[in-house]
């Protein structure tokens, strides 16, 4: 009971849960790209099935400690580099997003007709699109448990700190979602993130760090220009409409 009136543990709940929300912003663009194949109805569920697995994943992960610990042993030596059990988790998971955000790009430039778009077999790319976002939140959940234990040493905090966090996410897919469908241009930014994070995972992988930093405040100034190309335009029209 004593540890639950601890400052210092609610401040570490505090700042671990936000720090799980911001690193799962990656996740959650990679979710809404993702169930854009599904029909409109599908894609509240996916998402939620998707979240909930990137929270069981997480838990799973976080109990298994010892075994997360044996994942950074080299392996193997690849030009002085030591390949890890991690490392290639890394890097199969970065290539993944280099693939996927190329292949959406050029759907999304090219065009797809309305059955490419919502398969006629509703169920299976419904199983699939779970499978690629069971897949990804593995490795967006390696680099989130890793954060989770060199700041905090209480196994509850940390479960405490996912489950909330993915909860909150759970409560902003939807809104995040519908907003990067309705905005073709913000799409094609957000496919450009998921590539972005796909070269930094390979990079991470061969031991290469690119500080996370970069990516986010790369993706904020992206984010805040087409924020007011989105306004600008919104404006535009409302002009014409009055004018008409």
């Amino acid at each position: 009971m004593e540890i639950l009136l601890s400052s210092e543990l609610w401040m570490a709940l505090l700042a671990l849960t936000a720090l799980e929300i911001v690193l799962g912003v990656d996740n959650l663009v990679f979710i809404s790209i993702a169930v854009s194949r599904l029909a409109p109805e599908q894609r509240p569920r996916a998402r939620r099935i998707g979240l909930g697995f990137a929270c069981i994943t997480r838990i799973l992960l976080l109990l298994s400690l010892a075994y997360l610990a044996r994942m950074d042993t080299p392996l193997f030596v690849v030009l002085d580099n030591a390949i890890s059990v991690r490392d290639l988790v890394l890097i199969a998971g970065g290539l993944f997003l280099l693939v996927k955000g190329t292949l959406e790009i050029h759907d999304s430039v090219e065009g797809r007709s309305e059955d490419q778009d919502i398969d006629t077999r509703p169920s299976a790319v419904f199983g699939w699109v779970i499978v690629q976002i069971a897949v990804i939140d593995i490795v967006f959940s390696l680099d989130s448990v890793i954060t989770a234990v060199g700041m905090v040493n209480y196994i509850p905090v940390m479960v405490a700190a996912i489950v909330i966090a993915v909860a909150v996410m759970i409560f902003a897919s939807n809104p995040v979602g519908d907003f990067i469908e309705a905005h073709p241009s913000l799409k094609i930014l957000a496919l450009a993130f998921l590539i972005l994070v796909g070269v930094a995972l390979v990079a991470d992988g061969l031991e290469y760090h690119i500080p996370r930093g970069y990516l986010y405040f790369a993706m904020a100034f992206s984010g805040s220009v087409e924020a007011l190309n989105i306004a600008a335009g919104a404006r535009r029209r409302a002009r014409s409409g009055k004018q008409k």
